[in-house]
Protein backbone atom coordinates (compact mmCIF):
# COMPACT_ATOMS: atom_id res chain seq x y z
CA UNK A 1 0.00 0.00 0.00
CA UNK A 2 3.06 2.06 0.25
CA UNK A 3 3.76 2.09 -3.08
CA UNK A 4 0.39 3.50 -3.93
CA UNK A 5 0.59 6.17 -2.28
CA UNK A 6 4.34 7.19 -3.02
CA UNK A 7 2.91 6.89 -6.57
CA UNK A 8 0.28 8.98 -6.01
CA UNK A 9 2.14 11.70 -4.14
CA UNK A 10 4.36 11.76 -7.79
CA UNK A 11 1.47 11.70 -9.72
CA UNK A 12 0.22 15.05 -7.54
CA UNK A 13 3.67 16.56 -8.07
CA UNK A 14 3.49 16.70 -11.56
CA UNK A 15 0.28 17.70 -12.28
CA UNK A 16 1.83 20.68 -10.04
CA UNK A 17 4.43 21.15 -12.39
CA UNK A 18 1.87 21.28 -15.38
CA UNK A 19 -0.53 23.39 -13.15
CA UNK A 20 3.04 26.01 -12.63
CA UNK A 21 3.50 26.15 -16.39
CA UNK A 22 -0.19 27.62 -16.51
CA UNK A 23 0.69 30.01 -13.98
CA UNK A 24 3.87 30.90 -15.92
CA UNK A 25 2.53 31.06 -19.66
CA UNK A 26 -1.47 31.19 -18.91
CA UNK A 27 -3.37 33.26 -21.82
CA UNK A 28 -5.06 35.27 -19.19
CA UNK A 29 -5.54 36.31 -15.63
CA UNK A 30 -8.03 34.39 -14.94
CA UNK A 31 -6.69 31.04 -16.16
CA UNK A 32 -3.46 31.95 -13.98
CA UNK A 33 -5.91 32.15 -10.96
CA UNK A 34 -7.50 28.93 -11.81
CA UNK A 35 -4.51 27.29 -11.97
CA UNK A 36 -2.85 28.94 -8.45
CA UNK A 37 -6.32 27.76 -7.04
CA UNK A 38 -5.27 23.68 -8.42
CA UNK A 39 -1.88 24.30 -7.38
CA UNK A 40 -3.25 24.89 -3.77
CA UNK A 41 -5.49 21.82 -3.77
CA UNK A 42 -2.70 19.54 -4.85
CA UNK A 43 -0.86 20.96 -2.24
CA UNK A 44 -3.29 19.91 0.28
CA UNK A 45 -3.49 16.64 -1.24
CA UNK A 46 0.35 16.16 -1.16
CA UNK A 47 0.19 17.22 1.99
CA UNK A 48 -2.22 14.48 3.04
CA UNK A 49 -0.85 11.55 1.03
CA UNK A 50 2.71 12.09 3.45
CA UNK A 51 0.78 12.38 6.72
CA UNK A 52 -0.69 8.88 5.48
CA UNK A 53 3.21 7.65 4.62
CA UNK A 54 4.42 9.09 7.97
CA UNK A 55 1.41 7.70 9.33
CA UNK A 56 0.85 11.03 11.30
CA UNK A 57 -1.73 13.37 12.02
CA UNK A 58 0.33 16.18 12.56
CA UNK A 59 -0.51 17.57 9.41
CA UNK A 60 -3.96 18.45 9.86
CA UNK A 61 -3.47 21.65 10.95
CA UNK A 62 -1.22 22.40 8.27
CA UNK A 63 -3.60 21.49 5.51
CA UNK A 64 -6.80 22.99 7.27
CA UNK A 65 -3.96 26.37 7.20
CA UNK A 66 -3.09 26.42 3.78
CA UNK A 67 -6.89 25.81 3.16
CA UNK A 68 -7.86 28.79 4.19
CA UNK A 69 -5.39 30.52 3.20
CA UNK A 70 -6.22 29.39 -0.31
CA UNK A 71 -9.38 30.16 -0.09
CA UNK A 72 -8.81 33.35 1.09
CA UNK A 73 -6.33 34.30 -1.59
CA UNK A 74 -8.69 33.62 -4.36
CA UNK A 75 -11.66 35.18 -3.57
CA UNK A 76 -9.59 38.68 -2.85
CA UNK A 77 -7.93 38.15 -5.98
CA UNK A 78 -11.38 37.39 -7.93
CA UNK A 79 -12.71 40.54 -6.68
CA UNK A 80 -9.60 42.29 -7.32
CA UNK A 81 -10.34 41.25 -11.34
CA UNK A 82 -13.65 41.41 -10.95
CA UNK A 83 -13.56 45.34 -9.68
CA UNK A 84 -10.32 46.42 -9.30
CA UNK A 85 -10.18 47.16 -5.64
CA UNK A 86 -10.11 44.20 -2.65
CA UNK A 87 -11.69 46.49 0.07
CA UNK A 88 -14.44 48.68 -0.63
CA UNK A 89 -14.59 51.97 1.13
CA UNK A 90 -18.13 53.54 1.91
CA UNK A 91 -18.81 56.71 0.82
CA UNK A 92 -19.52 58.35 4.21
CA UNK A 93 -16.51 60.41 4.16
Amino acid sequence: MIIFYTVCLVLVILSMVGLLYRVWRGPSVPDRLIALDAIGVMLISSIALLSILFDTPFFIDVILLIAIMSFIGTVSFSKFIERGEIIERGSDS
